[in-house]
């Protein structure tokens, strides 16, 4: 039984990463963008590249395979100072419960901010009103060890956009496996992200009264109402591996290398690289490189560094990442905070 599901969701991944072979001409064709922000300071710290060792409530996000790998309770929380003056709050839950599973809980808000209002017969915003659109995203996850070696994760979301009286729901899936060969330290992973079917705006702001062109003055106006067309969501699949070369994970001293391959619908294909370093499983460096052959790629360097303190039974882990940005003003910057039980 065990490995019909392996090999059935390994094809799956396989026959969407040729479906989704990135192209300079799907640049910007797909809609829900919040689903893409990542979310905990660790992984962006390490530009991205986490697919392979992502783990905890940071593994809902990355690959949701990695929530299988510690067992016990844990709760993140992460703001992220995003660039244009935008901002992402993160929450996140995950537990395992013996002979069933991991099962995780998140939720995502970005507050993009006031926007000045402009309308037909205001076209300038001389009103001096605004509005504020607001996208939330919550997850439900589970997560499971198929074997020794092999992990498999999946992740349902739900998808709520809002801007003024316009809104748009959908829902989007994560698949993701993981692969821990206990050899020379290295891990593979692969996930399929953000899988769904197409969205699409609708609301009263849509429509409008008017009398049409060339009509009596006097006559009665008609209710008049836009054709809206749907949006794909940005489907990835992603291939990672992460590499321990001490492979000593009693040691003070610990090293790990981790690299993403990403295949988009949406635009080109990325290639991420990180680093992290700790001392004593308490003290922790990182740095990161997100690139693409797409020539407006707005991402590049990052780097972050966190600290874990021991409270009984109670771990806290702070971490805090930059991530250098072009074309807008302000590179982003993350928050968090990790409590595990």
């Amino acid at each position: 039984m065990k490995k019909t599901l392996l090999m059935s969701l390994a094809l799956v991944i396989v026959l969407s990463a040729v479906l989704l072979a990135g192209s300079e001409d799907r640049i910007g064709t797909a809609g829900a963008q919040e689903l893409r922000i990542p979310s905990g300071s660790r992984g962006s710290a390490m530009g991205g590249a986490l697919v392979a060792s992502a783990k905890g409530t940071e593994a809902l996000f990355w690959n949701p395979a990695g929530a299988a790998a510690e067992s016990g309770t844990e709760a993140m929380f992460s703001h992220l100072q995003y660039f244009a003056d935008m901002k992402l709050e993160y929450v996140a839950v995950k537990t395992t419960i013996e002979g069933f599973g991991t099962i995780g809980v998140s939720a995502k808000v970005l507050a993009i901010g006031n926007i000045l209002k402009t309308t037909w017969n205001d076209q300038q915003g001389a009103a001096g009103e605004y509005f504020n659109p607001t996208y939330s995203v919550i997850g439900l996850t589970y997560a499971r060890q198929l074997t020794d070696r092999v992990a498999f994760g999946a992740t349902g979301y739900f998808i709520n956009e809002r801007v003024e009286q316009v809104t748009a729901h959908g829902v989007a899936f994560d698949f993701g496996f993981t692969y821990v060969p206990n050899w020379r330290g290295l891990k593979f992973g692969v996930v399929v992200k953000n899988f769904g079917p197409e969205m699409k705006f609708d609301g009263p702001n849509f429509g409008n009264s008017v009398i049409p062109p060339g009509s009596d003055p006097n006559s009665a106006a008609k209710d008049l109402r836009s054709q809206n067309a749907s949006f794909e969501l940005p489907s990835s699949v992603q291939f990672g591996i992460a590499w321990d070369p001490l492979n000593r994970p009693n040691e003070k001293n610990n090293v790990e290398f981790a690299t993403v391959f990403q295949s988009n619908n949406f635009s080109q294909d990325e290639f991420r690289g990180g680093l992290e370093y700790s001392y004593s499983d308490m003290f922790f460096l990182r740095g990161g490189y997100a690139g693409s052959n797409q020539s407006n790629y707005m991402f590049g360097p990052s780097f972050g560094a966190g600290v874990k303190m021991h409270w009984g039974a109670t771990n806290v882990m702070l971490d805090y990442s930059w991530q250098k940005t072009d074309f807008f003003t302000g590179d982003n910057q993350y928050f968090t905070v990790k409590m595990a039980f």
